[in-house]
This record gives C-alpha cells, sequence and structure tokens, in this order.
C-alpha cells in the first residue's frame, strides 16, 4: 500500500518546499467539494497543503452536484474546488468535442466564466465509464460500447443526473445507436449491477470496486466519454503563492493515488479527513518525486 501512496503522498511535501510563509493574511481560503469520498479526498489533500504552506483553510465539502457550487465558486463563498476536465467542459459546453486530454484541458480553460481559472491539470483520472459485470461480457460477447447495439434494449444504472448529461441515454443512442432504459441507481449503482438490477452500470474509474468486484470496463471508442483529469478550479481570490501548493499536488497525484486512497475509504470506511491525516505517516522528503 505505500508504494502505491508516494506520489500522492509526495505532493502534498513538495508543496510545503518554499512555500511557507507566502501565507495570505486575509480571510481563510474557502475549499469545496461534490458530495462523494474520492472528491473529498482530493479536496482534504488539497486543504493538508495549504495549511502545510501557513494557510488558514476552511472546509465546506460535499455541497452536491455543479448546478449548486459552480454558483457559489462564482459568488465568492468557495475558492478552490476539485474538478474533472471533461465532465466539467461539458457542464458549460454541451456540444463540446475535444476528446484527448490536453486539448480539453484547452477548451476548459476557453469556457470558464470570468472569476475561474483552472490549475495545472493532473496526471490522474477518475471519470465515468460503463461496465457491466464478467458473465454479462461473456454471455454477450461484449468489449465495447459498439457491442451493446446488438443486445436491442439494455438497462443502465447510474446517479439521477446521469438522464440529462451528454454521455447518458440521449448519447449512447446517437453516437453509438444503442437505446438504454434508465434507472436511477444512485448510490447504490454497483450493488444494483452485481444484483443484476441493471445490465450497465456507470461508475467512476478510479473506483476500487471495478477490480475487486472484476467488472468489465467497456472501451468507448467513439469518444463518448471526454478525456476527464482532475483539475483545481480556483477563484481570483486564490493567491499565487496558494496557486502554487495546489500545483505542486496536482502535478505529483497519479490515478493510483486515487485508487488507493479511494480503497482506504471503501474497506477501512474512513472519511476524508482522516484518510488523508493516516497516510500523513507515510510523508518523507526522499519521496518527491516531480
Amino acid at each position: 500500500m505505500k508504494n502505491k501512496l508516494k506520489l500522492g503522498l509526495a505532493a502534498i511535501a513538495v508543496s510545503t518546499l518554499g512555500l511557507a510563509g507566502c501565507a495570505q493574511t486575509s480571510d481563510a481560503i474557502v475549499i469545496g467539494s461534490q458530495a462523494y469520498y474520492s472528491n473529498e479526498i482530493v479536496a482534504e489533500a488539497y486543504a493538508q497543503a495549504l495549511e502545510e504552506a501557513g494557510y488558514e483553510v476552511e472546509r465546506n465539502f460535499s455541497l452536491g452536484q455543479r448546478d449548486v457550487y459552480v454558483p457559489a465558486i462564482l459568488e465568492g463563498e468557495v475558492d478552490l474546488f476539485p474538478e474533472y476536465t471533461g465532465n466539467l467542459l461539458q457542464y458549460f459546453n454541451p456540444d463540446a468535442s475535444e476528446t484527448e486530454a490536453s486539448a480539453v484541458y484547452d477548451a476548459l480553460t476557453s469556457a470558464l466564466p470570468e472569476g475561474l481559472s483552472a490549475l495545472a491539470m493532473s496526471p490522474a483520472t477518475d471519470q465515468d465509464s460503463y461496465n457491466v459485470t464478467q458473465e454479462f461480457a461473456a454471455a454477450n460477447n461484449l468489449s465495447s460500447i459498439t457491442d451493446l447495439a446488438n443486445l436491442g434494449s439494455v438497462t443502465l444504472g447510474g446517479a439521477p443526473e446521469l438522464a440529462e448529461r451528454p454521455y447518458g441515454p440521449t448519447g449512447l443512442l446517437s453516437v453509438y445507436g444503442v437505446s438504454v432504459e434508465f434507472l436511477a441507481t444512485g448510490d447504490t449503482t454497483v450493488e444494483s449491477l452485481v444484483a443484476g438490477d441493471v445490465d450497465m452500470a456507470n461508475v467512476y474509474s478510479a473506483d476500487p470496486r471495478i477490480n475487486q468486484l472484476g467488472l468489465v470496463t467497456l472501451s468507448d471508442p467513439a469518444g463518448l466519454f471526454l478525456s476527464s483529469n482532475l483539475v483545481p478550479i480556483a477563484s481570483s481570490a486564490l493567491d499565487q503563492g496558494a496557486r502554487d501548493a495546489i500545483n505542486a499536488v496536482s502535478l505529483a497525484m497519479s490515478a493510483d493515488d486515487l485508487v488507493a486512497m479511494n480503497v482506504r475509504s471503501v474497506e477501512e470506511e474512513l472519511s476524508a479527513v482522516s484518510n488523508r491525516r493516516r497516510l500523513a505517516s507515510f510523508r518523507r522528503p526522499n519521496q518527491l518525486t516531480n
């Protein structure tokens, strides 16, 4: 486990070198997060990096979906938020066609409204993906979303908002010719898939249960899902020292780090704060990699 966590943990150590003493003397930096553990863990990593750099931080986690927290950032109620390039780009531009990581990031920086900026894009990804059980894949010879067109109607499970997302039922039909019956399964999406209540489920790629349960992630050759790398979104109130600290975290974090931290949350039922505090004991200066 330690080896898997070194890169993500080193990021916080990187952020402390040369940055302590640069803290602003104004109000605390307010960090928000979406209402699921993976995003909360990243937000907590940001918080601890800033605190180690001498900043005062206020945590305002589990704010909900983008229609709630994007206005909060624009109104100055939140200063920093962990986001994902592809999904956020589609929020501001549903017709975005970029799929490659750097192209998606560039399009996002152009699409962000005045007052918001995208900090350094992380190599870490945690994006939407369509998954089926091994049994369903074998029975229907599935390896790609394309293969679903041969099945007729497919039952799709996911969060309620998936019904309106560009990569949801409408996107599956227009891009792949796949007709789905959508079932809002919310927090029980993976359980519903394993139980056979749905044929296919929308699961974030960093969810450790994909590997633990042997789920089959269907390939997406037509680029229905945009590349979605972790990216911090900052308000204009965030000063350069804080931006440097957060960029260090982003550049050092990998997809494996996200999976490893998510495993701790799932298997050990650690909160975001407890997860990061326990992992802090692994942090050593000689582990810096950047």
